[in-house]
């Protein structure tokens, strides 16, 4: 197991659901944070609340669906901390089509440009200088949704994600810089709705798995529902012993 003490963790879409609990688990194994929302007021009482830990906290605001905002949303990022983790948490899920066929040209557009686009993006971004240094982890939320064409935004998007950390997988072999996909589960949270089974506090210990493992693997398909109930050392040993 790695250690996160002292470093630097970007989680996108921090504000409430799966990316405030990634924050508060990152936090407490130490990591300082910089915590992404459309709003920095949205972030100010989760950030208010970590840095009571102990952990440096910066908060930055961009809105993903604008492309515009991507590259300032990265500089102010840049400028304040050396990234270490990153976790491309925020998504969005577009209202499910009444039937099949009909997912309309701007669902497929705000779907695919923050769900995928951004993704690339912000990894475009910040894997180089990981590269240079050595060391880095990246986890990129995606999903096990399947044979749902109503939601066909939200799978096609989500299925560009699996696509793009699978074909890099190969080239950060033995870079320190291992990228891999996170499924959080289906959880009661605005993206996943109030009827999801789920309980969002469930993907903790597992979502901090990816950030935690030292084996230089990338491309990996991690759920963070397997490991559900654990403590974050039995996670830990399921993972090296799936």
């Amino acid at each position: 197991m790695t250690s996160l003490q002292g470093k630097w963790s970007f989680v996108t879409g921090a504000s409430r659901g799966v990316g405030a609990y990634l924050a508060k688990g990152l936090a407490e194994l130490g990591s300082n944070l910089v915590l992404h929302s459309r709003d920095l007021a949205h972030t100010s009482e989760l950030a208010a609340r970590l840095r009571v830990s102990g952990v440096k906290v910066v908060t930055v605001a961009a809105e993903l669906s604008d492309p515009t905002q991507i590259d300032p949303l990265l500089d102010r990022v840049q400028a304040a901390a050396q990234i270490d983790i990153l976790y491309n948490n925020a998504a969005i899920q577009v209202p499910k089509q009444s039937a099949n066929w009909q997912t309309s040209v701007d669902d497929l557009r705000r779907s695919l440009e923050v769900n995928l686009i951004s993704v690339i993006r912000i990894c475009d971004r910040l894997a180089p200088p990981m590269q240079a240094r050595g060391w880095g982890r990246i986890i990129n939320l995606t999903s096990g949704i399947v044979d749902q064409p109503e939601q066909t935004a939200y799978a096609v998007s989500k299925a560009g994600v699996d696509k793009y950390v699978r074909d890099f997988a190969p080239k950060l072999q033995g870079s320190g810089v291992q990228m891999n996909l996170l499924d959080p589960g289906w959880l009661r949270t605005d993206l996943g709705g109030p009827n999801a089974p789920g309980d969002p506090a469930s993907v903790l210990p597992g979502a901090l798995i990816p950030a935690l493992l030292d084996n230089g693997e990338s491309g990996r398909f991690f759920r963070a529902q397997d490991y559900a109930g654990l403590s974050l050392a039995a996670a830990l040993q399921k993972a090296l012993h799936p």
